[in-house]
């Protein structure tokens, strides 16, 4: 029903003061709406522009930091007296492999001794630890035996699956020397699944996941043997980045990516 009632004298006076302060709450409310807005997106771009420039800052650090790290844990699995070249200037793109778990490009680094390649540290994952996925890095002599193994990153549990870490245990230790035929490969499990490799008291999936992605790495290391060596002879020359591919025979071949860099 719409409503016929007639305003009286004093409503229909009141009337232009009503719409008057009914303007001005809303171009209040505009206001407050604008200067927020304006507050917030300051706010934003101040916040962008300080990580970026403390970004900058701190990159050259960082990175330096990183190439630490990276330096001793490839030295604890190839000591310097094994070879005569700066491992990192031997760097190598490792595209992504089942047999290392890998789903992105991963780095390796080529070892030699008297310009010949000595030895290569692949990058692998174990996907299958009882917390999630384990990064190892993994040492493999030019003969296919195994140099050492480092647990690089992983969640497993306090006190039973970090005994992978050598701040913890010795346990990884145990790959040095072994070969794809060293145990055989039937031998390459954990004790409890009638392998050779000893699990730890009260967890057994973390151990096993690790032997299992050794075992594949030495696998990637026996089909890809000359192609990896070839790339880090490439690196350290600084001739050229190569890609390595499939052809359709299925065996490895190296193309040329980019032009030489001297």
């Amino acid at each position: 029903m719409s409503d016929s009632r007639i305003p009286t004298d004093k409503e229909s006076q009141n009337e232009p003061e009503a719409t008057s302060q009914q303007k001005t709450l809303s171009g209040t409310l505009t206001g407050s709406i604008v200067r927020n807005s304006l507050t917030l997106g300051l706010f934003a771009i101040l916040t962008v522009g300080l990580i970026a420039l403390t970004f900058v800052l701190t990159e050259k650090k960082i990175h330096a930091q990183v190439r630490a790290f990276e330096a001793r844990a490839l030295k604890e699995i190839l000591p310097d007296k094994t070879h005569d070249n700066n491992i990192l200037d031997a760097r190598i793109t490792i595209p992504a492999n089942d047999l290392l778990a890998t789903s992105t490009e991963k780095y390796g680094y080529v070892a030699f001794k008297n310009d010949k390649p000595v030895a290569v540290i692949l990058p692998a994952i174990a996907p299958d630890g009882y917390a999630g996925k384990i990064d190892l890095l993994v040492g493999i002599y030019a003969d296919g035996t195994l140099a050492g193994v480092r647990a690089t990153q992983h969640k497993e549990t306090p006190g039973l699956g970090d005994k992978i870490d050598t701040k913890v245990s010795d346990w990884i230790l145990q790959f040095q020397g072994k070969s794809l035929l060293d145990p055989a490969p039937e031998d390459w499990g954990v004790k409890k699944d009638g392998g050779q490799f000893d699990q730890f008291t009260g967890a057994t999936i973390t151990p096993r996941a690790v032997v299992g992605s050794v075992y594949r790495t030495l696998n990637y290391f026996d089909a890809h043997r000359e192609a990896l060596f070839k790339e880090g002879e490439a690196a350290m020359n600084g001739e050229t980045a190569l890609s390595r591919e499939t052809d359709l025979k299925g065996e490895t071949v190296l193309r040329k990516e980019r032009g030489a860099k001297k």
